[in-house]
Parts: structure tokens; C-alpha cells; sequence
């Protein structure tokens, strides 16, 4: 049986300081954003997923964003090395918490950089993106470490926004969406759909067909719905407010062993 845990970080008092690279700054509300990391945390676990509260990083400003810390391809879990310097003491924690669960543990070493928001994986196919935060090296280190397990790697091109989930995620049958402006190459995607909205392209598969999604998306909400998907909505307007979206609140573990 698939596993259906999920690792998950409380928000830092210094969220508010967090980094933002394509958008203007905005002023975030810290108490309206705990409440709404933990509705987040709730919706998680009203569909079947078992949450994991990993060690909070005060000093860390964006360590919410639990996803860049790393990547798990079966029962390994890669543990990134953040693109952005300031991140990486967030790493230790999460090391800690996926060896508890029994994981082979892995590792990103210099010259290699990878944030875990720069990777898709559909099936045994994972797209790593290559941009700002991850590098060729980090991308060289995610196909030495998965390609022998029988994974599939592709890079693809990020500039337009943070991260590649910030442009594009998949659907349960694997169709990628994702908002055209902010898309480098869909081509590069055996089977692409347009969605209207940016924050429309990010989606958490929960399983049984629904889809967790911001509620700054309601015409992607319709069309997803339009197609059979059910929509699971939440309010996560002030982590968007630094470049945040639904997947990057949360590591999903979907094939840890028994």
C-alpha cells in the first residue's frame, strides 16, 4: 500500500523576512499566516494524510517551505542544498526526521545546488529545474543518485519564476498544467494544459482524484472540477506573498517501505 505521510514545518517568527525574487514585497501578517499553515496542515490530514511536524529553525526565515529541503524518489530521500546560502542550516532537521522513518539518506555536495521546489516527478520520470536556485552540478547529483534506482531525468529550463513547481505540477494522470506566461518550454512536456491563473498551476495530489489548491485560483478550481477532479481550496495568501504555493508547505512521502 502506498504510504501517505507528510513532513511539515511551523512558520518562523521571522517569516515576514523570508526571500522574494520575482515579485515586489509585501507586508506579511505572521498570526493570519500560522493560521493559515495550520488549515493547510488540517486539510492534509481530513484526506488521509498523516502529518509530521519537523523541528522548527527559528532563525530561518523561509524554512515553512519545508519541500526545498528534499527530495524522495522511492524510500530515498536526497537531502538539497539550497540554492540560497541562508537556507541551508534548514536541512539538519529534516535529515533527522526522514532517517527516523527508515530512509536511505543521500546527500547534495558542492559545487551542487538544489532546492526541492525545482523538482516534478510523474511516475519515474523526474523533471529537475534548472534556474536560479538549482544548478547544472545539483542537476548531475539528482541523476547519480536516482538514475540507478530506475528514475529518469530531465532537466528544464526555469527564468520566469522561483521554482519549477512554481510554474508547473501534474495532474493524477500525469498531464502537466501551468500558467503559459510563466512556463520557460511546455513542448518540452508530452502532454501540457493551460491553466488561467499562475497560482492555478500548483496542485497536491491527496489522492482518490482530489487536488489541493489555493483559493487565489478559482476559474484553474472550475476547469479542474469541469474535468472530474475534485478541489480541496485553502487560503495560503500570505505565503504566496513570498513566493510560496501549496507543494512547497509539505514534503509528501508516497512510497516509504513497510
Amino acid at each position: 500500500m502506498p504510504s501517505k505521510k507528510a513532513l511539515v514545518r511551523r512558520p518562523s517568527p521571522r517569516l515576514a523576512e523570508g526571500l522574494v525574487t520575482h515579485i515586489e514585497r509585501e507586508k506579511v501578517d505572521l498570526g493570519l499566516a500560522l493560521e493559515q499553515w495550520e488549515a493547510y496542515v488540517e486539510a492534509l490530514g481530513e484526506h488521509g494524510w498523516e502529518t509530521i511536524e519537523v523541528d522548527p529553525v527559528d532563525d530561518c526565515p523561509d524554512s515553512v517551505f519545508v519541500e526545498d529541503t528534499v527530495v524522495m524518489y522511492r524510500n530515498v530521500a536526497l537531502i538539497t542544498r539550497p540554492g540560497a546560502a541562508s537556507r541551508r542550516d534548514e536541512t539538519m532537521g529534516v535529515e533527522e526526521a526522514v532517517a527516523r522513518l527508515g530512509c536511505s539518506v543521500n546527500w547534495i555536495w558542492e559545487p551542487g545546488t538544489l532546492d526541492g521546489g525545482d523538482v516534478l516527478k510523474i511516475g519515474d520520470t523526474i523533471y529537475v529545474g534548472r534556474g536560479g536556485r538549482t544548478n547544472a552540478a545539483g542537476v548531475q547529483q539528482v541523476r547519480a543518485a536516482f538514475e540507478p534506482l530506475g528514475a529518469r531525468v530531465v532537466a528544464v529550463p526555469v527564468s520566469k519564476v522561483l521554482h519549477l513547481k512554481s510554474s508547473v505540477t501534474a495532474l493524477p494522470d500525469g498531464t502537466v498544467i501551468g500558467h503559459i506566461p510563466k512556463v520557460d518550454k511546455p513542448s518540452l512536456f508530452p502532454r501540457f494544459l493551460s491553466v488561467p491563473e499562475e497560482s492555478g498551476a500548483h496542485v497536491v495530489l491527496l489522492g482518490c482524484d482530489k487536488l489541493l489548491m489555493a483559493a487565489s485560483a478559482p476559474k484553474t478550481a472550475e476547469l479542474l472540477a469541469d474535468l472530474g477532479h475534485e478541489t480541496v481550496v485553502v487560503d495560503i495568501s500570505e505565503f504566496e506573498k513570498l513566493e510560496g504555493c501549496v507543494t512547497c508547505l509539505s514534503v509528501r512521502m508516497r512510497e516509504l517501505y513497510a
